[in-house]
């Protein structure tokens, strides 16, 4: 049985099960453990904020959890969700694109203010703590396509700027190897199912977020002060 199995059919009352995934992280902490965050540029090309109030990202980056975890702590950041992308509405459920083969990729949509934030240095925090973009179709002890490194950009002009920045990363040789992130445009945001929502902030303790979820939150405090709050942008309060 592997980690992801765990990870997918895993509910919070079962205490058992949790006991025995605990277990089998520490025998892969090595490999299950986030990496450090690393400075990178901010992108040379950005977007120009334009007369809205909030304009929104969807990124893919492994296991939605921390990356909306992430997120939720940004300065600027009016809501990050927890959902999927690349694949059609009827296929948007979680055991479903747990298969591999809907064509979704854990995603989270960030809405954010651009008059407080741009859109390049959510794709820079999304680069620098938020995953490895250079790891193919897995992430930490995820694998499998809907783990996938992901953009899906709103409009061009977005799709033109990640593209840039991607180019520009690589030339610099930010990262040890050759960036995977896919550009993927024209696809829709589903949000997930409610359980997932807030997830890492409800279960700081939940084995998996301490592993592979809470270093990023601590790189993101560590590698951007000017962006980081304390008090997270929760998706229940965006509902209230």
């Amino acid at each position: 049985m592997t980690f992801q199995f765990f990870k997918q059919t895993t509910r919070l009352s079962a205490a058992p099960l949790l006991m025995f995934l605990a277990s089998g992280i520490i025998l892969l902490s090595s490999a299950a453990r986030a990496e450090e965050g690393i400075t990178i540029p901010a992108p040379a090309e950005d977007v120009v904020p334009g007369h809205e109030a909030t304009e929104t990202a969807v990124l893919a980056g492994g296991c939605f959890w921390g990356v909306q975890g992430v997120f939720q702590h940004v300065e600027g950041v009016k809501n990050a969700v927890s959902g999927y992308s690349g694949g059609e509405k009827k296929t948007a459920v979680y055991e479903t694109v747990g298969s591999g083969r809907t064509g979704h990729a854990e995603s989270v949509q960030v809405t954010f203010d651009p008059k407080k934030i741009s859109y390049g240095k959510i794709l820079q925090i999304y680069f620098s703590v938020a995953h490895d973009p250079t790891q193919l179709n897995r992430q930490g002890p995820d694998r499998g396509t809907q783990y996938r490194s992901a953009i899906f950009p709103m409009n061009e002009k977005q799709a033109e700027v990640a593209k840039a920045y991607i180019a520009q990363l690589d030339q610099a040789k930010m990262f040890h190897s050759k960036i995977v992130t896919k550009i993927e445009p024209g696809h829709e945001f589903y949000p997930a199912e409610g359980y997932h929502q807030d997830f890492l902030v409800l279960h700081p303790n939940y084995p998996y977020i301490v592993f592979n979820d809470l270093p990023k939150v601590r790189n993101l405090k560590r590698l951007f002060p000017d962006l980081y709050r304390e008090k997270p942008a929760l998706v229940s309060e965006a509902k209230s």
